[in-house]
């Protein structure tokens, strides 16, 4: 059972101090992608934005917009990205994400 302090937490700290194991195992994965060559880091991070838009995971879309600006992202590219998931889950990424992408761009 979690803690009312594990909530506050961050998920992936969480995720490493309870499964250790199997978090190393998953940062593999991501390593991987990451090192693939089919898309550069710019194109990989505005896909996983939209993926997670999709979603309305507001706090992977939150963690990955500085990331997706660190490689040359504009803000335009992210509205976009944000924007392409009206077609295949309606509204919902779009007014749970978009408003802290865009603030990201304004700091």
């Amino acid at each position: 059972m979690m803690k009312v302090s594990d909530m506050q937490k961050n998920p992936m700290d969480v995720f490493q101090s309870e499964a250790p194991e199997v978090a190393a195992a998953f940062n593999g994965l991501i390593m991987s992608l990451v090192a693939s060559k089919g898309l550069d880091a710019k194109t990989k991070q505005l896909i996983y934005i939209a993926m997670k838009a999709s979603m309305g995971d507001q706090m992977a879309v939150k963690a990955h917009v500085p990331m997706a600006k660190a490689a040359g992202a504009t803000k335009e590219e992210v509205v976009d990205a944000i924007l392409m998931t009206l077609t295949v889950s309606g509204i919902r990424g779009v007014v749970t994400c978009l408003p802290e992408a865009v603030a990201q761009f304004e700091k």
